[in-house]
């Protein structure tokens, strides 16, 4: 599987793994499987830092860091069809974080692993429990 983390995944992951179904986790941490973390995700975690609404034991740059380190985390860079794929799909999710994510997914054939119900009402794949 081609798992793209949504944010709260991400940091559930890297801070309170409890928050993640067992069955998901032992996915995730699958051999076969590989993770992806995308630009987005880390530009809205930087920003909730920045601004003081989201508390982390180190700054955004070091978790990130981190995190592609131990959990072999491959980045997906936000490319200009993503964003301009944003614009055709349907308003059911305003956040542009998570827009660019269901778009990078479509592009990229990824599977969104997120909790978020707005996600899944879209055509791309998901996977929660």
């Amino acid at each position: 599987m081609r798992a793209l983390l949504d944010t709260c995944t991400f940091l559930w992951l890297e801070l309170n793994p409890t928050r993640i179904p067992a069955s998901l986790l032992e996915l995730l941490e699958a051999d076969e499987t590989r993770r992806y973390l995308s630009a987005s995700v880390v530009w809205e975690i930087s920003m909730k830092w920045s601004q003081g609404k989201l508390i982390l034991p180190v700054p955004p740059e070091e978790l990130v860091r981190l995190a592609r380190v131990e959990s072999i985390l491959e980045t997906v860079p936000i490319f200009e069809s993503s964003t301009l794929l944003t614009a055709k799909l349907p308003w059911l999710h305003k956040d542009p974080f998570d827009r660019i994510l269901i778009a990078q997914a479509i592009e990229h054939g990824f599977t969104i692993v997120t909790p978020d119900p707005l996600i899944r009402q879209y055509a791309v794949k998901t996977i929660w429990d």
